[in-house]
């Protein structure tokens, strides 16, 4: 049996053979051999065919030696042939390279398509490695459109929204000048040179981060830079000026000093730069800037770039004196209205100024998304006090020595601390990786601040939030919305139980995440506690949960203050509402003084059919209790109608008729009247708790309107301010808005005041 299995074997592979040989002397292939030889077939065939060839004359080879070798061995084991495994690796490999070069070659492609791209503009090596290096491989519009523009040398007037790159769309052309452009004769290189380049900015923290540009892409093509701000000592920069520098950058304070002192001379100046020229204005250096410009004696060899994100009369001003005639102007706002950036979600809630440091932590957890958060205040004050009550961040503004100021950011930018509390001094031109979120305590006093502030954030192509807070009876967020052209998104402020959800799903995976050594010493613990406690398992996890997470107890928070432990309530009357005098006339219907003034943050609503009011928690049980009881006395005064005057002796209300007879003598008539336009607008007024959204509020501005309450709106009397077209008068009347319900409503000096039913 053997033998027979051994013959059949080499049969077998005899059949093989002969097969691999008449292969080999097809007549097909002997045919594409002759085409291969064919000079009038194209290269591109040939080349095809030849290759195919050779694989398949490869292959049978191999073949015919594994055959041959197969016929001597065992017919249990059949050597393996260690050359063919190491070829078929290679051609796999090659193949892979191959795929890999097809796939680059592609990407290669992808990006010849971006005109933006580094290569397409005359910059030098050693730069584009530089700017390799740091993740620049396309500029950003205004860069690329102002690069030729520049380095050609034509002045330039240069507008773009923040937060776009505008510091290296004059750094990088500048620097290409100095060193292979029109200026790299002229410019000289010796112990003590003149600078060639002088660059204005409004902030000392702007300054340094337009140096640290200039110092990181200058030092690859041997260009020096200095900085010179105040609050820094003058013999520190007096020894660099001596030595000699290629560019000097500053606020024009301190280099108006250091011209005046005799250490900076222009005489050598081939560029001169304003960035942020708008915010210069603002902040009081018309003079020194015009006087550190008219210091160069020929401006016709000087080359003047004017950056800003707006152009206020002003800076047209500059620009029209100071730039050559035939300057150009890059513009990528023109007229469109919408100046903030558009990576940005721009965010609005309310929020009492009491109640800032109690919800800024939740906004931070809410929305930060573990990145930096820049806050800002309108005041030094304000700033350093938030930071003292916020956990793990630092203050920034003008009081605050320069050199602390310096640790402070560099802290911020390495993360050592991931929130910063400023003043506007961190507004402008900050350019910190990772900001996640800008929360501003409140309105700025004007547009242009909002769009700088909330430009801290979506820089360079990436995405950021900006939530600002505010009240409504002392702010405006349309006027934002109109000049900038900014929507906002108005929210309600984050419930701590929300909040609480959240840590709770950190804590957990912080728990999951402990060793599973514990267990045994803690064990024994846990199982008392759970015999003892009387709860169950989960309500006892939850609350280790809760603890892991830093909760002992979640407070409520209103909708409208976010105060904790306070409740937003609606009231409607069924009509509209025209002043807030109405709404306390209408509180003091039905709760006693002391509760209708513990009211927090009175506001009407948009639609003028409502007002919100925030209570402590614990007295809203009473308000809604009161009210209902009032709804309930105004149906049996409804009763009194058909009946006019004639109560029975033994009528439910003749006693309430009475003493109000007493209280306030009048005829039946007027009695009547009294009653029965009580009992109506009383039966329309409905109060309830506001527990998930809040209606949009009218704004500062509308309530001194056409809804304007007077002064004294809160009490109903004693001011003298007039108000709008349906205030109350002196003093506001309150109560009710037609002229029936201004008599009857109690409040300012109506004939018929009464306090409480």
């Amino acid at each position: 049996m053997p033998s027979l299995a051994l013959s059949d074997h080499k049969h077998k592979k005899e059949d093989k053979k002969m097969k691999n040989k008449i292969a080999l002397k097809n007549p097909e292939t002997d045919k594409k051999v002759k085409k291969l030889k064919d000079p009038k077939v194209k290269e591109d065939e040939n080349d095809l065919e030849v290759k195919k060839s050779k694989k398949k004359r490869k292959a049978s080879e191999l073949q015919l030696e594994e055959d041959e070798r197969s016929e001597t061995s065992s017919e249990i084991v059949e050597p393996v042939d260690v050359k063919v495994k190491v070829k078929v690796k290679v051609t796999e490999k090659k193949k892979k390279k191959n795929k890999e070069k097809l796939e680059k070659e592609g990407e290669d492609e992808g990006k010849s398509e971006d005109p933006n791209l580094v290569s397409r503009f005359r910059i030098s090596e050693a730069v584009r490695k530089k700017l390799k290096s740091k993740g620049i491989e396309s500029l950003f519009p205004i860069q690329a459109l102002t690069f030729d523009v520049i380095l050609d040398g034509t002045d330039l007037v240069g507008r773009a929204r923040t937060g776009q790159g505008k510091t290296l769309a004059f750094v990088l052309p500048i620097l290409e000048s100095l060193t292979n452009g029109t200026v790299k004769a002229s410019r000289k290189n010796v112990y003590g040179r003149a600078p060639s380049v002088l660059v204005l900015l409004p902030t000392r923290e702007l300054a340094k981060q337009v140096f640290e540009d200039f110092e990181v892409y200058g030092e690859v093509v041997g260009l020096t830079s200095c900085c010179l701000y105040g609050g820094a000592p003058y013999h520190t920069q007096e020894m660099k000026m001596k030595k000699g520098v290629d560019i000097v950058i500053g606020t024009p304070g301190r280099i108006k000093d250091h011209i005046e002192r005799g250490n900076i001379h222009l005489g050598s100046l081939k560029f001169r730069v304003l960035d942020e020229a708008d915010e210069m204005l603002r902040m009081g250096f018309v003079d020194d800037v015009e006087l550190i410009l008219g210091k160069v004696k020929d401006a016709s060899k000087v080359q003047t770039l004017l950056f800003s994100a707006t152009l206020p009369d002003w800076v047209k001003g500059i620009a029209a004196r100071f730039l050559k005639t035939s300057k150009k102007t890059v513009d990528l706002v023109g007229k469109e209205k919408m100046k903030a950036s558009t990576s940005v979600k721009h965010i609005v809630l309310p929020c009492s100024k009491s109640a800032r440091s109690q919800l800024i932590p939740d906004i931070i957890r809410c929305y930060s998304s573990s990145g930096r958060t820049i806050i800002f205040t309108e005041t030094k004050d304000s700033a350093s006090e938030l930071a003292g009550l916020l956990p793990g961040s630092r203050a920034l503004h003008g009081d605050i020595q320069q050199a602390q100021r310096e640790v402070t950011l560099n802290g911020f930018r390495s993360g050592k601390f991931m929130t910063l509390v400023a003043t506007n001094v961190a507004a402008r031109g900050l350019d910190i990786n990772d900001v996640q979120l800008i929360i501003q305590c409140e309105p700025p006093r004007d547009v242009e601040a909002y769009i700088h502030r909330s430009g801290r954030t979506g820089r360079a192509g990436n995405t950021g939030v900006a939530v600002m807070l505010y009240d409504p009876k002392r702010s405006s967020i349309s006027k934002i919305e109109r000049e900038s052209g900014v929507k906002f998104e108005h929210i309600s402020a984050p419930q701590p139980v929300d909040v609480a959800k959240s840590a709770g799903v950190e804590a957990a995976k912080i728990i999951a995440e402990v060793s599973d050594s514990v267990i045994p010493a803690f064990k024994s613990i846990a199982q008392e506690l759970l015999e003892t406690s009387g709860l169950s398992a989960e309500d006892l996890l939850a609350k280790a949960l809760a603890k892991a997470a830093g909760y002992s107890e979640i407070k409520s928070r209103s909708l409208l203050t976010s105060m904790e432990n306070h409740v937003t309530l609606l009231l409607e009357a069924g009509k509209p509402i025209y002043t807030l005098s109405f709404v306390f006339g209408v509180l003091k219907r039905f709760l006693p003084e002391e509760k209708v003034h513990s009211v927090q943050g009175l506001t009407l609503t948009a639609d003028g059919m409502g007002a919100v009011f925030d209570v402590a928690e614990d007295d809203v049980g009473t308000f809604l209790a009161e009210a209902i009881d009032l709804q309930n006395k105004s149906a049996l005064l409804r009763c009194l109608r058909c009946r006019m005057m004639r109560v029975a002796h033994n009528h439910p209300l003749r006693e309430l008729i009475l003493v109000l007879h007493e209280v306030r003598p009048m005829s039946c008539k007027a009695l009547w009247v009294f009653i029965a336009h009580g009992a109506e607008n009383a039966n329309n007024v409905r109060l309830e708790t506001l527990k998930k959204k809040l209606p949009r509020l009218q704004e500062r501005d509308q309530s001194r309107g056409r809804f304007g309450g007077g002064r004294g709106d809160r009490s109903g009397g004693g001011g003298s301010g007039g108000g709008g077209k349906f205030s109350g008068g002196r003093g506001g009347r309150g109560g009710f808005s037609d002229r029936v319900n201004d008599r009857f409503s109690g409040g300012g000096r109506g004939r018929y005041n009464s306090k409480k039913w």
